[in-house]
């Protein structure tokens, strides 16, 4: 024992690394369900309201409040969970500003398809009206209700008669969610896609936070 006293000698212990996640709540399930594949118990996740989604000019300064209070709490690594998501480049400026990532893309859409083939569609999607799991799950308290569709149905027009397709890119293989996302397409009269992504670039993005640390 290098004249050490046995009982001095201590044994590697695992520290967790803390590593915050902060994220639109429209992706909370899938994000556990990544870090849950991955092993990775060592990550906190921290949601913003999903109806920030409506109200992209709430997402910025959300953020800047919620990686400061990461910082705070003593988070190591702080990683954000969302694309541009309509901020017009301002969740990039919080971001710079903090020194910290972002998921790469212009929206979840983006990111769940996969940002390259997404943009390598020739019809870049101008008239597609995307469904997520998200959506397929919570489409009457998301969108029916907030947009008033149910009390005003000719607004249905409005809203969706620029688009043609409804696209449901699905992240999980779920009988009942692909219903849903056909009642919703339906309602909105539109004509249904679908597409089975998983998760996408979400899973990369991911995979690449800090592991826990060993250390003794």
């Amino acid at each position: 024992m290098n004249g050490q006293d046995s009982s001095s000698v201590r044994e590697p212990v695992p520290l967790q690394s803390k590593v915050r996640v902060i994220a639109c709540g429209m992706i909370a399930r899938e994000v556990l369900a990544v870090n849950d594949q991955l092993g990775f118990g060592h990550v906190d996740l921290k949601c913003l309201p999903a109806e920030y989604h409506h109200y992209p000019q709430k997402i910025a300064p959300a953020l800047d409040k919620a990686i400061a209070d990461a910082r705070a709490e003593g988070f190591d690594h702080v990683f954000v969970g969302y694309a541009d998501c309509g901020t017009g480049g301002e969740l990039d400026k919080i971001c710079k500003k903090h020194g910290v990532e972002r998921i790469a893309g212009p929206h979840c859409f983006a990111f769940y398809m996969g940002n390259s083939a997404f943009e390598q569609a020739p019809e870049g999607f101008l008239r597609t009206f995307f469904i997520t799991d998200f959506l397929a799950r919570h489409f009457e308290t998301f969108m029916v209700k907030p947009l008033g569709l149910d009390r005003h149905p000719e607004l249905r027009d409005m809203y969706f008669g620029n688009y043609e397709t409804a696209l449901y890119l699905a992240q999980t293989e779920d009988p009942d969610l692909l219903a849903r996302a056909k009642a919703a397409a339906a309602f909105l009269g539109l004509q249904f896609e679908y597409r089975y992504t998983g998760y996408g670039d979400l899973q990369g993005a991911l995979s690449a936070l800090p592991a826990a640390e060993i250390t003794s």
